[in-house]
């Protein structure tokens, strides 16, 4: 399969650049030429016309004018910090505590970014509707174009709530004074529109057999999950908190069931399944694989280890803030205690999500743990299971100039490659925007809100996520998915990585017997009653499942928001005044993540930057969202 292949530039949604391009299948995003031709000439042919398509793509990465970490921020906080199952420290830790302001910096980047995108987006929507092109050339273009709007839109509600609405007549150039959306039923109707044109016009396979394009499978997981949040902002539970919300049950009624038949939909048209292993799916053996829907990969230079550009700074970046700081990362990007204790025994996920210190306390308690190992001298170390750099910092959490973080690290982003700065900037990254375990998870959310907690249904389906997470679909594929997925570790070993033998073996064993799942019914009952958690245990089985599966993927915050859980969560994982403050010495041998504040529901949607609301007239700091 092909993959489409472009970085581009809008200047001012009138510039745009020309020309296409595709790779093998195995290739990382690559940059070949830049040609400039001017807005006019857009929609004078069709290969102009899909030159400008490119350019509303290239805003799913990277941007100096509005962050040029984007895959990192303010995604990362937006979509997670605020679970506090990944954590910061710094300016960064306000997105932890719910002490994020309206003049933040990278609230303002990422609500720009999302308008930037939206206006390419626009400027090219009007332009092909008044092309004179075939149809059925126009059609196809337009629903790659309205999913991409669509998708930057739900990113915009789902963290700020009301919104202005600009379509294809508007850019936040031509309409700097645009009213937020009076209600969200109407937002989300708009952007159901847009999501629905997509999903009726576009087929399974990504056009022209480009991998990265929108496709009917993309479309149409997004639309499942705008009703999802339909149905929510319809709710009495959304509605004792924000005084625009209309709570209606028939709309949440009939929302959850269109959302259950278009994810049912996914599901059987076979063009989808998870990956065997969970543990090689951040590994640069395998992208676009039969489990993403919607993803982002990172290109990778091998011209002599160096990097050239910015687009590939941007992607170094991004290991460089995830890395553990013991071996030369920033360590911007922390994984909690509460989050590693949740894991069963036998669970892989946690291994191939993150990596501890090697706790003294820890070791005592349950023995090897992680991969820790002791050396010859008594000592103990951490091993990272991809490229076996040694962590032997041997408390609960750092001491980051005062301020306590846990000492793990997500291992999802930094694991194909070392973060000394200065080193080998080989940097492929998989970014996962709806992976088909979203999907999964979000169709037993329908059924069990459709059909009752005993729903069969429901509970197969986390039972199929969880069958993947203890390794029984690894079994009997131990040659196949070793041939795929090791190349790379050697690779980095034998040309930059000398120090240590390259390895034999993919770096955490892969299973090769089947083991007996725990009852998930049964299991989480015995979550709930020892958490004391309120909401029903089908609940708290989606909650904990998600928070397994998807940390660090900036969809967390957000499935929990929906789903109504938040606050049983937060309450009941993270209680509050348990354990140190970290003025305490102790707090660095004690695991619990200590909450002195009170979570407050009303900041769940983040306030409507300063920059917009000064230069806007038609938002004034009275239509502040509440709780600001």
């Amino acid at each position: 399969m092909k993959r489409l292949m472009k970085y581009m530039k809008v200047c001012a949604g009138l510039l745009l650049m020309a020309g296409t391009s595709a790779c093998n299948h195995d290739d990382f995003l690559t940059v070949d030429y830049y040609d400039i031709i001017d807005g006019d000439m857009m929609f004078t042919s069709i290969e102009n016309a899909e030159s400008g398509l490119i350019g509303c793509y290239d805003m799913f990465y990277p941007n100096s004018d509005y962050c040029g970490d984007w895959g990192l921020k303010p995604q990362i906080m937006l979509g997670d910090h605020p679970t506090l199952d990944t954590q910061a420290t710094a300016w960064d830790r306000n997105y932890c505590i719910q002490a994020w302001t309206a003049d933040d910096n990278d609230i303002s980047n990422g609500w720009n970014h999302a308008y930037h995108a939206i206006s390419r987006c626009n400027t090219f929507i009007k332009g092909l509707k008044e092309a004179d092109f075939e149809e059925s050339d126009k059609v196809m273009m337009m629903a790659e174009a309205r999913a991409i709007r669509a998708w930057f839109y739900m990113f915009l509600t789902q963290s700020w709530g009301r919104v202005p609405m600009l379509d294809e007549e508007d850019t936040y150039a031509t309409a700097p004074n645009k009213p937020r959306a009076e209600n969200e039923a109407a937002m989300w109707d708009f952007i159901i529109a847009d999501l629905q044109y997509a999903a009726d016009n576009l087929t399974w396979a990504p056009r022209n057999n480009e991998a990265g394009r929108v496709t009917k499978g993309m479309a149409t997981a997004y639309l499942a999950e705008a009703y999802m949040w339909k149905a929510y902002k319809h709710s009495a539970d959304y509605a004792t908190y924000d005084t625009f919300a209309t709570p209606d049950e028939s709309v949440e009624t009939s929302s959850y069931l269109i959302a259950e038949e278009l994810l049912k939909s996914i599901i059987d048209s076979g063009q989808y399944e998870l990956n065997p292993s969970f543990t090689t799916l951040w590994d640069p053996g395998a992208v676009w694989t039969k489990e993403a829907l919607w993803e982002v990969v990172y290109q990778r230079y091998d011209n002599g280890g160096a990097w050239g550009g910015q687009f590939n700074y941007d992607c170094k970046l991004l290991n460089f803030y995830c890395a553990c700081p013991d071996l030369g990362g920033w360590g911007t990007l922390y994984l909690s205690w509460e989050w590693w204790m949740s894991y069963e025994d036998g669970d892989r996920r946690r291994d191939a999500s993150g990596i501890t210190a090697p706790v003294t306390d820890l070791i005592q308690e349950k023995g090897e743990v992680g991969h820790i190992r002791q050396l010859s001298d008594g000592t103990y170390v951490s091993t990272h299971p991809y490229l076996q750099q040694d962590i032997t910092h041997s408390t609960y959490k750092r001491d980051a100039e005062g301020e306590k973080a846990p000492a793990i690290w997500s291992l999802k982003w930094w694991r194909t490659t070392r973060a000394d700065w200065g080193q080998h900037y080989i940097s492929p990254l998989q970014i996962y925007y709806k992976r088909y375990a979203n999907v999964l998870l979000d169709y037993a959310e329908c059924r069990f809100r459709n059909h009752g907690a005993d729903d069969a249904t429901g509970w197969e389906y986390i039972a199929q996520i969880r069958d993947r997470a203890f390794g029984n679909r690894e079994v009997g594929r131990k040659a196949e998915l070793t041939a795929i997925y090791l190349p790379y570790y050697q690779e980095q070993f034998n040309n930059y990585y000398t120090d240590r033998p390259a390895p034999t073996e993919y770096p955490i064993p892969f299973q090769e017997e089947a083991v007996t799942v725990p009852d998930a019914r049964t299991y989480y009952t015995q979550v709930k009653n020892e958490t004391g958690m309120n909401s029903p245990v089908w609940l708290v089985a989606l909650t904990m499942e998600r928070r397994k599966e998807f940390n660090a993927e900036f969809c967390l915050k957000f499935d929990l928001q929906r789903s109504g859980v938040f606050e049983d969560y937060i309450n009941h994982v993270y209680p509050k005044n348990v354990g140190y403050p970290d003025s305490d010495p102790a707090a660095l041998n004690d695991y619990h993540y200590y909450r002195s504040w009170d979570h407050n529901n009303r900041r769940l949607l983040f306030p409507i930057p300063n920059n917009e609301i000064l230069k806007n007239d038609a938002i004034s700091t009275e239509d502040q969202n509440a709780g600001y």
